[in-house]
């Protein structure tokens, strides 16, 4: 009973860190109909940081000069950023689909809260198998990578993104 409480509290405490773009406040929902009350969320689970990690693939790859990425290396990082690319459309998909589910449990008034508590744990799961493969990913790129080429690429990770330099 005490690991079913600990889950969810870690189900409740990964939804709050997810969840937490700007949305209307209740008292602003509760008259909405389930449509406008979807659009209003947008897409309610994004992954903050872990969407950036992935996206500084592509800076890298963009930057390969720069950085000093051999013909070899790039063989090897190419088609892990393609994988990264191909595994984002999908837990865009997974994620809006179970958020769905998730406003259709709670779409009536006395809605299951079983229901709604197991659509939340879902979208946690979710959530945690993606960053788990950008983690994956992110240490697979990492091995390729001299290490001259990391502090590069740190040094990159902490600039603003920019237009690849001609």
């Amino acid at each position: 009973m005490k690991t079913l409480s600990s889950l969810s509290l870690l189900a409740a405490a990964v939804a709050l860190l997810t969840f937490g773009a700007p949305m209307p406040a209740f008292s602003e929902m509760k008259d909405m109909p389930m449509k406008e009350h979807q659009e209003a969320h947008g897409q309610m689970a994004g992954t903050g940081t872990m969407d950036t990690m992935g996206d500084m693939t592509g800076m890298c790859i963009a930057h390969a000069d720069r950085i000093g990425f051999t013909d070899a290396q790039m063989l090897k990082i190419r088609p892990v950023h393609s994988e990264l690319q191909k595994k984002q459309v999908r837990f865009k998909a997974d994620v809006t689909i179970a958020e769905i589910e998730l406003m259709e449990v709670m779409e009536v008034k006395d809605f299951d809260l079983e229901k709604a508590n197991a659509a939340v744990r879902k979208i946690a799961g979710i959530l945690m198998a993606h960053h788990l493969e950008l983690v994956k990913s992110i240490k697979e790129i990492r091995s390729i990578v001299t290490d001259e080429q990391f502090r590069e690429m740190k040094k990159m990770m902490s600039m603003k993104p920019c237009e690849k330099k001609p």
